[in-house]
């Protein structure tokens, strides 16, 4: 089987993210530095304006043949035929997104603490979020501060792909990747750069560096 998770620089973007500047405009530029995946978050916004921007960022993506994930909107996620979804501990269960959504490429789950890995949830998802690596100010409600000793641990424990995200930057992404990520996530050292492409550039020329 083909592997549903091949990506290594992943883009969690959102509105209120972008320093004041249009989220399509900012995933485009991340894009053209080295961005292979993106997904959408907006935790705030109605169904309706969420799917307002889902639709046209992919229209953007499509043109680059990168894919769009959906945070935890399922609706969203089937209506703009997003290549897969992304959830945490709280949001709705994999197992239940796999019942009512018969299409996924892929489905990511969030890892905040090791028990997770045996169960049903993380039995049907396609890839793994290590969250947080390294504490962040855009997530508040953190169980485990992962470190590196926790990306190695996870990493001895499934062979799933492991997405790196939590305060990642230039100068922490190497031995990221090195203790056992597949993919580093960003949010800030991207949306918030005065210069999204070439963060997203320096971002990759890091991951490339040490796989």
């Amino acid at each position: 089987m083909d592997n549903p998770f091949p990506y290594r620089l992943y883009l969690v973007i959102s509105e209120e993210n972008c320093a004041g500047r249009p989220l399509v405009e900012v995933a485009e530029s991340a894009v053209r530095g080295g961005v292979d995946v993106v997904q959408l978050r907006e935790k705030n916004r109605s169904t309706k304006e969420f799917l307002q921007k889902a639709n046209a960022l992919k229209e953007v993506l499509d043109s680059h043949q990168v894919p769009l994930i959906i945070n935890d909107n399922l609706e969203v996620a089937k209506q703009v035929g997003a290549y897969g979804m992304h959830v945490g501990n709280s949001d709705l269960p994999p197992s239940e997104i796999r019942k009512k959504w018969n299409t996924p490429h892929c489905l990511g789950y969030s890892i905040e603490y090791l028990e997770q890995l045996n169960s049903p949830e993380a039995e049907v998802s396609d890839y793994f979020g290590v969250s947080p690596v390294f504490a962040t100010p855009t997530k508040t409600d953190t169980v485990t501060e992962w470190g590196l000793e926790g990306i190695a641990k996870i990493r001895s424990l499934t062979s799933k792909p492991l997405v790196a995200i939590g305060s990642m930057k230039k100068d922490n992404t190497f031995e990221v990747i090195k203790a056992g990520a597949d993919c580093i996530a960003v949010v800030s050292a991207i949306c918030q750069a005065q210069d999204p492409q070439r963060a997203a550039a320096e971002l990759r020329n890091e991951i490339e560096r040490a796989i």
